[in-house]
């Protein structure tokens, strides 16, 4: 016989695997409350991060919905199409963690790089954008919101003025369109207004150190962004 290449599997997916068998199984009718993340992550003896990714695939293919405040709850019964979904969406997509690694170690670097050289069209630009990202954080308008912070981070990009720089962190911005990450984002991050605000000051002030081209300054504002989301995910 011909045997099949032995292919490792992601933590996250192996989770999201039995939430849906149990629910599948009855154990949790549509409507019913899902175990803390807590005690899933306790039952299955894993860490609480893998527990949340696997939950925000959950989210991201509507089969549980996240109620703030109160837990998870779930929407309809998994098909095994929905299953063989959440699992390869998982398993295809960059983890949460890795995407927030890649962006804390390339992104502030290049914050830093374009307070050393962005031209006033660049910086009037991102302006633009941020301003955008503020208006819709103030609605509570995530997917609108999203996308404007998508645009940020790509001008910031452009804006490093090489295009080896550029062409090396757009791929990584793109990340922001995966599900999970996507979902993650939506019911850990930026839950609501004042989260949505609070990162848009943040955002204010790289930008604000990229127009006084304060490299310093930028460089620390966006690791700073990104080791909240670390925090967060890491809680």
């Amino acid at each position: 016989m011909a045997f099949e290449r032995v292919k490792p599997r992601k933590v996250s997916a192996v989770a999201a695997e039995q939430i849906v068998e149990a629910i599948q199984q009855g154990d949790y009718p549509v409507g019913s409350k899902l175990p803390s993340e807590f005690e899933l992550a306790e039952q299955m003896g894993i860490s609480r991060p893998s527990i949340r990714e696997a939950l925000s695939a959950l989210q991201a293919m509507e089969i549980i919905e996240s109620r703030p405040g109160s837990g998870n709850y779930v929407l309809r019964a998994p098909t095994a199409l929905d299953e063989d979904g959440t699992l390869h969406m998982i398993e295809c997509e960059a983890g949460c963690l890795e995407v927030m690694e890649a962006r804390e170690v390339l992104e502030p670097p290049v914050a830093e790089l374009v307070a050393a050289k962005a031209s006033s069209d660049e910086a009037e630009q991102l302006k633009r954008i941020l301003d955008d990202m503020a208006e819709h954080a103030a609605g509570d308008d995530f997917d609108a919101y999203f996308q404007a912070d998508k645009a940020f981070h790509q001008a910031l990009a452009e804006a490093a003025g090489n295009p080896l720089v550029s062409a090396a962190l757009r791929p990584l911005v793109q990340t922001m369109d995966q599900r999970v990450y996507k979902e993650f984002t939506r019911h850990y991050y930026l839950r609501n207004v004042d989260d949505l605000m609070q990162v848009v000051a943040l955002h204010r002030e790289i930008l604000d150190a990229i127009v006084a081209g304060d490299r310093l300054t930028a460089h620390e504002r966006m690791a700073e962004h990104w080791s909240r989301m670390r925090e967060i995910w890491e809680a």
